[in-house]
């Protein structure tokens, strides 16, 4: 087992189990998390037994970094993992600090249709320790604090549900990164019962929702969730999740020329969202060398935008950065290509 994927929780109860103070844990966080220390062996706090203990009960190795590429205000890193796979996350730079965007699976069973990450089905969940591992790598390799994290990269976070919270305890926790939770923000196609299961979690972390269609039939199209969880299921869901959690939800709609991008779907997309609170985020498309689909045009964002500010609806366009690297959304991968 790997050290950075024990929440403090969990850590605490490792300590009592082995007959020690739960105190201790708090310390481990602190040589983690704080003093960036990964060798074991330096924890000088703690007794030589203890030290000797952890280094038997567990690992501290971290995803490594193979590549690093470079646009404006944007930086992709491509992972390698203990057993050979690999994953990318992107640090993005703003002027209210650096996020980073981080994958939560090898892989993707999702099939979006116009989506490169899904090309390359689920090979496994990410662990906890993978997930912190994309953070804390990248703070070492640019030596500079990463102050708010999108689980927007390869992979469904809800199809990796248990590991993706302990990741979110873990560097939101005081001891560890520090990262708040209205700086967490998770994205999700939709998987109705973990977001249930997900209201039911007292963390004030942002809830992303990838609708990318204004009725059931298109989304069916699109989107292959929608035959398992249909829009009008998960348009209830997202009522509910507001109604437990007092947060406001953000509605991801990627704009697919001749798809989904007319002032009908717009209209329509007023229509079904009408009295939630939620704003919507346009995605202007990222293309791709593999898939079929085109980025609307400009005039086309700018109408779709109008009408929905016109119907009422909160509404934002999404900064454009990083497709020159394939480091925009909808273009990361699991496989250097």
């Amino acid at each position: 087992m790997n050290l950075y994927q024990m929440t403090i929780e969990n850590l605490e109860k490792y300590f009592v189990n082995i007959g020690e103070k739960k105190f201790k844990a708090t310390q481990v966080f602190e040589w983690l998390y704080q003093k960036r220390e990964e060798n074991v062996a330096n924890f000088t706090n703690i007794k030589k037994e203890i030290r000797e203990r952890l280094e038997k009960d567990f690992t501290t190795d971290l995803p490594s970094i193979i590549k690093r590429e470079k646009d404006v205000d944007v930086e992709k890193f491509l992972f390698l993992l203990r057993d050979g796979e690999k994953i990318e996350a992107v640090l993005m730079r703003h002027n209210y600090g650096l996020s980073i965007c981080v994958s939560s699976q090898v892989g993707c069973n999702m099939g979006c249709k116009f989506c490169e990450s899904g090309r390359l089905k689920k090979v496994r969940n990410l662990s906890a320790d993978e997930m912190v591992g994309q953070i804390l790598a990248i703070e070492k390799e640019i030596k500079e604090r990463i102050s708010s994290v999108v689980i927007m990269g390869i992979g469904e976070p809800l199809d990796n549900y248990e590991n993706v919270i302990d990741f979110i305890k873990i560097i939101n926790h005081p001891k560890a990164i520090a990262i708040g939770a209205r700086h967490i923000t998770l994205s999700t196609c939709g998987i109705i019962p973990k977001m249930k299961s997900l209201s039911e979690i007292p963390l004030q972390i942002n809830l992303a929702i990838s609708l990318h269609a204004s009725n059931n039939e298109l989304r069916n199209k699109l989107m292959p969730i929608n035959k398992g969880y249909p829009l009008p299921d998960l348009i209830e869901a997202i009522k509910e999740y507001i109604a437990k959690t007092n947060r406001r939800v953000t509605i991801e709609y990627i704009l697919l020329k001749n798809v989904n991008d007319s002032t009908f779907h717009a209209h329509e997309l007023a229509n079904l969202l009408r009295g939630l609170n939620v704003y919507v985020n346009l995605i202007p498309y990222n293309e791709t060398n593999h898939i079929e689909f085109k980025k609307s045009e400009k005039k086309n964002i700018d109408l779709f935008y109008q009408t929905l500010k016109e119907e009422k609806i909160n509404v934002t366009v999404r900064r454009e950065f990083g497709s020159k690297i394939s480091a925009a959304c909808g273009q990361l991968r699991s496989k250097e290509v």
